[in-house]
């Protein structure tokens, strides 16, 4: 009898899920597909991809790996080619000296980010986050046991933290901060001056940065990426660059990123991805291979291409008096303010969508609820729909 209760008491799930939250985002994504599943026009603003199809030579090369039986287990952290042609990229895009053996391929660049967390942080270290962040970082922080803390931002700075503001948050038990530029949600970019000051506080400090670099190639308005590890060795042995081809190639569904780390660190994930996936998909680490071999214009033309589309947004939203934006300078995200509307942002994308069958991504999931996200990662006609149909909705609230 007595065993019985005790087994009843036992909890079925492991504590460290306790704190983790589903996606905010989910609810409003899965209805949109409903309704478009049913033959509604819905006029998607949700992505977080690029709506550009990988292009031809890259799945011409993963074919090829197919039919000549490349499709084996590989080193668990990617091929040594395919690493040789990661460290050339970084060397040449961004001034970053690694070896094969400090980087890393992984199951995409969220796998890495979730893997550097995972061997960095202990029980109780505090893992600086900048608000709003994308909607990952805090959970995975709380899966190993870390504490995230917040550096609330604010729309007239173009919600990029100051020194100061990263300096009140310091304290005995900041591991980490992660900083991601260009920014998702809000297409922030920290210029070279802002990451250098952040750069002198982190080493000051001994604190690690996660430099989340995804959205590296699409910058606009002349503003230039800078890697935040290519300023001096100090700051170089303290971060772990994590980068990807998801957004640069339109690889989204390959799953392949990578991260450069010190020697320590690099080991340190490798241990973790040999006892945990292995490696990545041997034929998208060939895929891999033809896009970092790629002399083509794709990534600039597609460049091009979202820029056309934000200042075609921006031009709607100005007209559109119950909505605010900040510019992005990166990314392909507008964060709208929506205070004036009165509405909370998860009431907002639900009635938006609900209405006239817009979908957006409400920024309680960003961690600010006055906000929300709109992806222009869409063509110019469906842009046009849907700035027509949000228009006419705002002015009948």
């Amino acid at each position: 009898g007595l065993s019985l209760i005790l087994m009843r008491e036992k909890q079925t799930i492991a504590h460290r899920l306790e704190k983790i939250k589903p996606s905010a985002t989910l609810a409003v994504t899965s209805k949109a597909k409903k309704l478009k599943s049913e033959g509604k026009d819905v006029v998607n603003f949700a992505a977080g991809e690029p709506d550009f199809d990988t292009p031809e030579f890259i799945k011409n090369a993963a074919c090829r790996a197919i039919a000549e039986g490349f499709t084996k287990y590989t080193p668990s952290t990617g091929t040594a080619e395919l690493k040789e042609l990661i460290a050339s990229k970084l060397k040449h895009d961004n001034g970053l000296e690694y070896s094969k053996e400090q980087i890393v391929v992984s199951c995409g660049a969220k796998h890495s980010i979730f893997n550097t967390l995972f061997s960095l942080v202990n029980p109780a270290d505090e893992v600086l986050v900048p608000l709003p962040y994308w909607v990952s970082y805090p959970e995975m922080i709380s899966l190993c046991e870390g504490v995230p803390q917040f550096i609330t931002t604010s729309a007239k700075n173009n919600f990029k933290f100051t020194p100061e503001e990263l300096t009140k948050h310091i304290n005995h038990k900041t591991k980490l901060l992660i900083l991601n530029s260009p920014a998702n949600p809000t297409g922030s970019v920290y210029s070279e001056k802002e990451l250098k000051e952040i750069a002198d506080i982190c080493v000051q400090n001994d604190i690690f940065v996660l430099s989340d670099e995804i959205y590296e190639k699409l910058i606009y308005d002349n503003h230039r990426h800078v890697s935040i590890a290519s300023f001096n060795k100090n700051i170089y042995s303290r971060t772990i660059t994590v980068n990807g081809l998801s957004k640069s190639y339109s690889m989204t569904g390959w799953r392949i990123g990578y991260l450069g780390a010190s020697p320590e660190i690099a080991g340190a994930i490798s241990k973790i991805q040999d006892h945990s996936t292995s490696n990545p998909a041997s034929i998208s680490q060939k895929a891999a291979v033809a896009a970092l071999q790629d002399n083509s214009s794709f990534s600039e033309d597609i460049r091009l291409e979202f820029q056309k589309r934000r200042d075609y947004c921006i031009l709607r939203l100005k007209g559109m008096k119950k909505i605010g934006y900040v510019k992005p300078s990166g990314a392909f995200y507008i964060f709208c303010d929506i205070a004036k509307t009165g509405i909370d942002s998860v009431t907002f994308a639900s009635r938006l969508l609900d209405e006239v069958l817009v979908s957006l991504i409400p920024g309680e999931g960003f961690g600010v609820d006055e906000f929300v996200r709109i992806s222009f990662a869409t063509c110019l006609p469906q842009l046009e729909k849907g700035m027509n149909r949000i228009e006419e909705w705002l002015k009948k609230l």
